[in-house]
């Protein structure tokens, strides 16, 4: 074994297994509470109840009647209704991001929504607490930027206003203030435990994140790292294993190096599994990049006019109770529109603004004009591709497998017809090689308390591994740092010796 391998697995084990360490610890935290994001279900059930436009309201909209819609919805924003548009991607635009502008307009003016003032702000979030169930009053409105917990919304939805409550769980949300949408909220125990899981697992703080192409060239190449390091530990870990006297193999060391040595040998293989799997969960160089889901999504749902959704929404006479949001659901090129109520659960109309539930043929002829489908489903419990981490999937559901040459599965809505997971070949291998192996995330393993009686313990002994190997290289580095500092002492003072003896005889007199 090369001394160079040793050394260099001796300094990285330093640094980089003090952040593996760190990993480990912070996974802890992870199996229980993630990072603070604010849910679709959680912002739709803040909303306010709605209340139907008049026909009138409609016809105010400055849009061209054959503008192409990817999606519209009417939402309550501060007492008045809103129509928000995406319009369909324009091929013609450059960047992908911004091939689609949405676009807010108050139908009590037909103008689009200027940025809100702070009566509306403050109304906006008054109006949020109480259908969220936040016991508490508006205690602070302020602008912000970045910050911890707005760095994956901040850029699609500055500028931000934080509203802070006064109640018991010290409740923060962020609202665009161009469009008026509560984007983000978090409250003091998320972000506590955010601080000690999320922020430094997923090496997280806001410095770092808000540059996203360098954060993610840290993330995989600290990774790439810590698989090198277990790889070079296994292989010490191997080498250095002793043949007893009764003929069996073990560890020459003892204590700390010990454990560390044995608890290598039987857990590196694991550890290496983890650091790799978050590496893949990057999706680095691109080589797992699903293609799944947009082709598909364009495809089930079919073009929709700005015209004829108009047309649908004021044939509708009366929402069910409780609607928070009337939004479109195009099937097969029809206009369909949704009233979804605080709990999630919708009504479907048809064009003519009579209820139309879903059905099994029409949902097969939507998928017609794509690849052939082999076989359409209706789950009433998760499969290997369509399952819940911490929250459970949405069911029944459909499962369409096509004939593709992906054999591409997709999930859709049995109330909506709305596509709500697409899994193509790079995503099933993606699904297995990050989160089977990062997660443990295996059928069966995903119940309590048997998953807790799993992961924990495995978890424990890969933090003892990379902290005992952190801590050893440490030390050892400790010692070589002060062996190089007194041979270097040495080599000053032989220098000066020598100079000395150097010297001319009449300079050393004088």
């Amino acid at each position: 074994m090369p001394k160079a391998v040793l050394v260099l697995h001796r300094w990285l084990g330093v640094v980089i297994g003090m952040v593996m360490t760190l990993w480990c610890l912070s996974g802890f935290v992870m199996l229980y509470v993630d990072y603070p994001r604010l849910t679709p279900a959680e912002q739709l059930r803040g909303l306010p109840p709605l209340r139907l436009p008049a026909a009138a309201a409609l016809a105010r909209i400055d849009l061209p009647d054959d503008l192409m819609l990817a999606s519209a919805r009417l939402e309550t924003l501060a007492g008045r209704t809103m129509l928000r548009v995406v319009p369909a991607a324009a091929p013609e635009r450059r960047i992908a991001q911004i091939r689609s502008m949405p676009g807010s307009y108050d139908l009590a003016t037909g103008a689009l929504l200027a940025a809100l003032s702070p009566t509306d702000l403050r109304r906006v979030a008054s109006d949020y607490a109480a259908q969220a169930g936040i016991a508490g009053a508006v205690k602070r409105v302020a602008e912000t930027g970045i910050d911890q917990w707005t760095v994956q919304t901040y850029r699609q939805n500055r500028p931000l206003v934080r509203i802070d409550y006064a109640d018991p769980a010290a409740t923060s949300v962020y609202i665009a203030r161009r469009s008026g949408e509560v984007v983000q909220q978090t409250t003091r125990f998320e972000r506590f435990w955010g601080w000690l899981g999320a922020v430094p697992h997923w090496l997280y703080p806001t410095l770092l994140r808000q540059n996203g192409a360098l954060w993610s060239q840290v993330v995989i190449w600290t990774s790439l790292i810590g698989c090198f390091l277990t790889v070079t530990g296994l292989w010490v870990g191997i080498a250095r294993l002793r043949r007893r006297k009764d003929g069996s193999f073990g560890s020459p060391y003892m204590g700390l190096w010990w454990w560390h040595h044995v608890f290598g040998l039987v857990f590196g293989v694991l550890t290496l599994t983890w650091v790799a799997s978050g590496l893949l969960s990057m999706n680095p160089w691109g080589f797992l990049d699903s293609q799944a889901g947009a082709v598909e999504l364009a495809r089930l749902a079919g073009p929709m006019r700005w015209d004829a959704f108009r047309t649908a929404l004021a044939r509708i006479e009366h929402l069910p109770a409780d609607t928070r949001r009337l939004e479109s659901a195009p099937l097969g090129g029809r206009i369909f529109l949704l009233a979804v109520n605080g709990a999630g659960a919708a009504v479907r109309f048809d064009a003519q603004g009579k209820p139309a539930p879903l059905q099994r043929d029409a949902l097969a002829a939507a998928l017609r004009p794509g690849p052939r489908v082999t076989s359409l489903t209706l789950l009433t419990d998760e499969d290997a591709y369509y399952y819940g981490h911490k929250v459970p999937a949405s069911l029944p559901v459909w499962r369409a497998v096509l004939a593709d040459g992906q054999a591409t599965r997709l999930y859709i809505d049995p109330a909506t017809g709305g596509l709500l997971r697409a899994v193509d070949g790079n995503a099933r291998a993606f699904r297995w090689l990050q989160d089977g192996l990062h997660r443990l995330d295996l059928p069966g393993l995903r119940s309590r308390p048997l998953r807790d009686l799993v992961v924990l313990p495995l978890l424990a002994m890969v933090t003892l591994v990379c902290a005992t190997g952190s801590w050893m290289g440490l030390r050892k580095a400790r010692r070589d740092m002060r062996r190089l500092s007194r041979r270097w002492r040495r080599r000053s003072e032989g220098r000066r010796s020598a100079r000395q003896e150097n010297r001319p005889r009449s300079s050393r007199i004088a």
